[in-house]
C-alpha cells in the first residue's frame, strides 16, 4: 500500500510551548516563493547548520527539488503562520528514504529549518514529531541525521524530544538516530508539550489586558448591551473598547466604528454580530494583535451545512493566524479573579467567585448552571461556554485548569467529544490532583448498532463514555443537580478516605432513609466505639438512640448538635459525617446551622462533613460560619449519600496505582504490520480475515488459538487425521456470520468416519438454511473451562474498545460485558472481570472449579497491545475463549477479525 496520497494531503494544527499555534501541512509545488522567503529569514548560522556550509540563495533547481515531491521517497512538511501579509513558513521539515540498514530496518534521513525569529519556541520539536508520525505510517522505522557539533538548538531538541536517541561523533559532526515508533516516554513528552501549550494559549484568552466588544449596543434587551453591561459590572481591569459603526459613545464609553479604528492593542475580541459578519470581525481582531476571540454569534454548524462551511472557514482563519477561539454559538467566558474581573457573557445572573471551573457545551444550560451556582452559593473560578467547539475544546480547558491555582474542582457539561483519545491521556493527569465531575448527555439516544460481530452488537456510544470516564477517574453524573451535589462536596470538603459514615440526626425517619441510601451506594454505617457512646450518653437524653445513626430526638439543642458532631467525628471508626436536621418547633434552622458549622470545625480535617436540611428554604447562611467555611448542604438524605459515594469512588481511583500495559516487541509488531499490509494490498476494502491470517495475527500478539485447519469438504477426513482427535467441524459459507444459528458446528468427532458424517450433516443443514457449504474448518476440540468473550469494536468517535464478558451463543441475551479503552493495564483487566455480574464463576461457583483468571487478564493485555499497533483493526471477536483451570491458561476456540484502511478517532 502506498502512503504517498495520505502524506501528500497531510494537515494538522499544533500548539507551541508559548501557546501560539502553527498550521502544519504538506509542502506543495506552488510554495516556491514562500520557501524562498523562509530561506531569506534564516540567519547565516541557521543556513550553515541546515546545509553544512554557506548558501546565499536557493536556485530554481533547489526550489523544484524541495517542493515537487513524490511523498514516498521524499516527504516535506511546513509549519505556517498567517498575518496581514499572508501565509509564512515558520519551520520546514522533510525526510528522505534511505536504503534499508544491514539488519533490514527501514530508515530515513530527516532535516529541519526554523526561521530565526521563531527559534526557541518549540517549532522544531513539533515538526519532528509530525515528521515521525508520517514516517511511521509509511513504514519507516528509524530516523537518522548528521548534525554539526555547534548546532546547539538541534542537539538540545534531540536530547529532550522523548525518543530513544543514539549518537556518535566524528570530526565535528554528530550522527544521531532513533526509532520513530512512539514510545511511552515520547508520548508523555509530546503530551506535556501539547498540554502546556494549550494552557498558555488559554491564559492569554481568559486573562486579557484589553477587550474589544464587536457588536456593542445601546439598546436594552440585546446581547450586545448585556455583554457590555456585564463587562462593566464585573469591573474589568483593562481598557474596554465598544465597537459599533453607528455610535460614537455607548454607556459613557467611547465607541469605535471598527476594530482597526481603535488604534491600540486588543488582547481579546468578543464578537456579537450576525453570522455573516463574524469572519470579518475575527480577521480584524487578528490584525489588531488579539490572542483570542469569543464568538457569541449563532447561525453556523448548528443550523445548516452552509453555516458549517462558514464555521470551518472561521476555524481555518483563527488557526492560520495563531488565535484561540471560543465558540461560535456560545454565551461567553467568565473569570472571577479580582485581578481580572472578566464577565464576557450575557448571563443575567452574577456568579459568586470560588474554586470551581465550569465548562458548558450548551449556552442555554450554561445560563442555568450560572443561575444554579448563584442559588447554591457555589463559587466559580472560570466559566467557559464552548458552543460549537470550532477551536477551544474541553481538552484545552482541562489543560488550563490542571495548574490553575484558583481552580480546585472541574465541572463539565458535555454533549460530544472532539478528541476522546487525547481526553483519555489528559484527564487522568488532571484528576490525580483535581476532581472532574461531568454530565454527558445522550444516554438514551445511544442505541445498539446492527453489526456482524457479538462485540459490536454489545457496544454503543454511552458504553464508550462510561469506559472512558471510569478509566480516567472522571465522576459521571446523570443530572446537573447531581453534578452540583458532588461539586458542592468536593469544592469544600476533603475526599473521603473510606466508606464508613457517622450520622447525627434529630429524627429517626430521615436517619433510616439515609442509612438505606448509604447501603445502596456501597457506604456503611459502622458501630461507634464504646468511648464515643460514653461521651454521647454524657449530654444526650435517655430517649436518644445512640446506635449509628445517632438520633438525638426532636428536642436536640444547638449545643447538643455541636457536641454530637464532635464526638462522632472523632471516632476512629468513622471516615465521614453526615448531619441531618428536620425543623421542629423548639429550635430554628439558623441556630442549628450555626451549631453544625461550629461542630464541623472540630472534626479532623481529613474527614468530610455533609449536612441535610429537610426544609424548603435549605440551609441558612449560618452553615458557612464555622472553621471549615461553607458546608455542603442537601435537601434530601439520598442526595447526600449519592454525592458522598461518588466522592469515595473517586478517592479510591486516585489511590489506585497506574498499572502496567503490555507492548508488542519489535518482531511481533513487524509480523502483525506485515500481515495487515499484505491483506489490505490484496483487498483494500474492509474485510474479514481468512482463518490462517487470523491465526497468524493473533499469534503475533502471543494469543493462542486451538489448532485449526481450513479445507475443502471432500478433504476433511484426510486433514482430520493430520490434526488428531477429538475435533470440531465448523461450516464456512458465503454470508454466514453466526454458525450456531444454522447448526453449523458439529462436535465430538473421534474418527475419519465421524468427520465425513459431520460434513454431510453440515451440508444438509446449510442447504436447508439457504447457504452453500464452501469449506470446512476443523479444530481440535477443547473440553472444559469457562467460556468467555473477549473482543474489540471500533467506535467512530472513541476508536477501539476492548470488551470482556461471558461467552457462548447467548452473549447478546445475557449482556454481561465490561469495556475499556486501550491501553488496558493489568489493573484495568482485573477491574473488567470484577465488573461482570458473573464474576463469581471465575472463582468457582457452587462446587465448579475456578478459572485461570490470570490467563484471561494476560489475554486482555495482549489484545490491547495488538490494537495499539494495528489501527486498521475494525472488529474482533474471540468467542468463546476457554478459560481453563488455574495455571492451565486460556485458549481461543473461535475468532473473527475484520480489518480495513486505518481510521482515526
Amino acid at each position: 500500500m502506498s502512503v504517498a496520497a495520505p502524506a501528500r494531503g497531510y494537515a494538522a494544527d499544533v500548539l507551541l510551548r508559548d501557546g501560539s499555534s502553527l498550521h502544519v501541512r504538506a509542502i506543495q509545488p506552488d510554495d516556491k516563493d514562500r520557501l524562498r522567503d523562509h530561506f531569506h529569514r534564516l540567519g547565516p548560522e541557521s543556513v550553515r547548520h541546515r546545509f553544512f556550509g554557506m548558501k546565499k540563495e536557493l536556485t530554481p533547481e533547489d526550489l523544484r527539488y524541495f517542493t515537487e515531491l513524490d511523498f514516498d521517497e521524499h516527504v516535506g512538511l511546513v509549519g505556517t503562520h498567517t498575518d496581514a501579509g499572508g501565509e509564512h513558513f515558520v519551520v520546514v521539515g522533510r525526510y528522505f528514504r534511505l536504503e534499508p540498514a544491514e539488519d533490514g530496518i527501514a530508515r530515513a534521513e530527516f532535516a529541519l529549518a526554523v526561521a530565526d525569529e521563531w527559534q526557541g519556541r518549540g517549532a522544531g520539536t513539533l515538526m519532528l514529531e509530525q515528521l515521525a508520525l508520517v514516517a511511521s505510517q509509511a513504514g519507516i522505522e528509524r530516523f537518522e541525521a548528521d548534525v554539526l557539533a555547534g548546532n546547539v538548538h538541534m542537539l538540545e531538541l534531540l536530547a529532550h524530544i522523548g525518543f530513544d536517541v543514539s549518537e556518535t561523533s566524528r570530526a565535528g559532526v554528530v550522527r544521531a538516530w532513533f526509532p520513530v515508533r512512539l514510545t511511552e516516554a515520547a508520548r508523555a513528552a509530546s503530551d506535556a508539550r501539547t498540554f502546556a501549550g494549550a494552557a498558555r494559549s488559554l491564559r492569554a484568552l481568559l486573562n486579557p489586558r484589553s477587550v474589544a466588544l464587536v457588536g456593542a449596543s445601546r439598546r436594552p434587551g440585546t446581547i450586545g448591551h448585556a455583554l457590555l453591561a456585564n463587562l462593566r459590572r464585573a469591573g474589568f481591569r483593562g481598557p474596554l473598547y465598544p465597537v459599533n459603526p453607528e455610535a460614537d459613545e455607548i454607556d459613557g464609553l467611547r465607541a469605535y466604528p471598527s476594530v482597526e479604528a481603535i488604534g491600540q492593542p486588543v488582547d481579546l475580541g468578543v464578537i456579537a454580530v450576525p453570522a455573516a459578519k463574524a469572519r470579518e470581525a475575527v480577521e480584524a481582531c487578528a490584525h489588531a494583535g488579539a490572542s483570542g476571540v469569543v464568538v457569541i454569534s449563532a447561525g453556523f454548524a448548528e443550523i445548516s451545512e452552509e453555516g458549517r462551511a462558514e464555521q470551518e472557514r472561521i476555524g481555518a482563519l483563527v488557526r492560520a493566524c495563531g488565535l484561540r477561539m471560543v465558540g461560535p454559538n456560545c454565551m461567553g467566558v467568565l473569570n472571577t479573579d479580582p485581578a481580572v474581573g472578566l464577565n464576557a457573557t450575557f448571563a443575567p445572573t452574577e456568579a459568586p467567585a470560588g474554586n470551581v471551573g465550569v465548562l458548558s457545551q450548551s449556552g442555554a444550560l450554561g445560563l442555568a448552571i450560572l443561575d444554579y451556582a448563584h442559588e447554591l452559593n457555589i463559587g466559580i473560578s472560570t466559566f467557559v461556554s464552548v458552543g460549537n467547539k470550532a477551536d477551544v475544546s474541553g481538552n484545552d480547558l482541562l489543560a488550563y485548569w490542571k495548574d490553575d491555582p484558583r481552580t480546585d474542582v472541574i465541572a463539565l457539561y458535555l454533549e460530544s467529544f472532539g478528541n476522546p483519545r487525547r481526553f483519555a491521556r489528559l484527564a487522568p493527569q488532571v484528576a490525580r490532583g483535581k476532581p472532574i465531575v461531568a454530565v454527558k448527555s445522550g444516554r438514551s439516544a445511544a442505541g445498539t448498532r446492527a453489526a456482524a460481530s457479538h462485540s459490536a452488537s454489545l457496544a454503543c456510544l454511552d458504553v464508550a463514555v462510561d469506559a472512558l470516564f471510569e478509566q480516567a477517574g472522571v465522576i459521571r453524573t446523570d443530572t446537573l443537580e447531581e453534578m452540583f451535589d458532588v461539586v458542592a462536596l468536593l469544592g469544600t470538603q476533603p475526599v473521603p478516605l473510606g466508606p464508613r459514615v457517622g450520622v447525627v440526626t434529630n429524627a429517626g425517619g430521615p436517619g433510616v432513609l439515609l442509612a438505606d441510601a448509604c447501603e445502596a451506594q456501597g457506604l456503611v454505617l459502622p458501630e461507634l466505639r464504646p468511648e464515643t457512646l460514653e461521651a454521647l450518653r454524657g449530654f444526650l437524653p435517655p430517649q436518644a438512640g445512640l446506635k449509628n445513626p445517632v438520633d438525638m430526638i426532636a428536642s436536640a439543642t444547638p449545643e447538643q448538635y455541636a457536641r454530637a458532631i464532635e464526638a462522632v467525628g472523632a471516632d476512629p471508626s468513622v471516615d465521614s459525617v453526615i448531619v441531618v436536621y428536620v425543623p421542629p418547633l423548639v429550635t430554628t434552622a439558623a441556630q442549628i446551622a450555626g451549631a453544625v458549622a461550629h461542630g464541623a470545625g472540630t472534626v479532623p480535617r481529613e474527614k468530610p462533613v455533609l449536612t441535610v436540611f429537610l426544609a424548603t428554604k435549605g440551609a441558612p447562611d449560618a452553615i458557612a460560619t464555622g472553621a471549615r467555611g461553607r458546608l455542603p448542604s442537601y435537601s434530601f438524605p439520598e442526595n447526600a449519600a449519592r454525592a458522598l459515594a461518588a466522592a469515595l469512588r473517586y478517592g479510591r481511583w486516585r489511590q489506585r496505582p497506574a498499572g502496567h500495559a503490555l507492548h508488542l516487541s519489535d518482531s511481533q509488531r513487524k509480523q502483525a504490520r506485515l500481515l495487515v499490509q499484505r491483506s489490505l494490498r490484496a483487498r483494500p476494502e474492509p474485510h474479514w480475515l481468512e482463518p490462517d491470517e487470523m491465526v497468524e495475527l493473533l499469534g503475533a500478539a502471543g494469543i493462542e488459538m486451538a489448532p485449526v485447519r481450513v479445507c475443502r469438504p471432500e478433504d476433511a477426513a484426510v486433514v482430520a487425521e493430520q490434526l488428531g482427535y477429538p475435533l470440531v467441524a465448523k461450516a464456512i459459507a458465503p454470508g454466514l456470520l453466526h454458525k450456531s444459528d444454522v447448526g453449523g458446528v458439529v462436535m465430538d468427532l473421534e474418527s475419519a468416519h465421524d468427520v465425513r458424517r459431520a460434513v454431510a450433516t453440515l451440508r444438509e443443514r446449510l442447504d436447508g438454511a439457504g447457504y452453500r457449504l464452501d469449506s470446512v474448518l476443523l479444530q481440535r476440540q477443547v473440553d472444559g473451562g469457562l467460556e468467555a468473550l473477549v473482543g474489540v469494536v471500533g467506535d467512530p468517535t472513541f476508536g477501539p474498545l476492548i470488551l470482556c464478558g461471558v461467552g457462548g451463543v447467548q452473549v447478546e441475551l445475557v449482556r454481561d460485558v465490561s469495556f475499556r479503552l486501550p491501553p488496558v493495564t493489568d489493573l484495568d483487566a482485573e477491574e473488567m472481570i470484577d465488573r461482570l455480574r458473573s464474576r463469581p464463576l471465575f472463582d468457582g461457583y457452587r462446587g465448579a472449579p475456578p478459572a485461570d483468571r490470570g490467563a484471561l487478564v494476560l489475554l486482555l493485555r495482549r489484545l490491547s497491545a495488538l490494537v495499539e499497533e494495528v489501527p486498521e483493526l475494525y472488529e474482533l471477536d474471540l468467542n468463546p475463549v476457554k478459560v481453563r483451570g488455574p495455571g492451565l491458561g486460556a485458549l481461543v476456540v473461535d475468532a473473527r477479525v475484520r480489518i480495513g484502511p486505518a481510521r482515526t478517532a
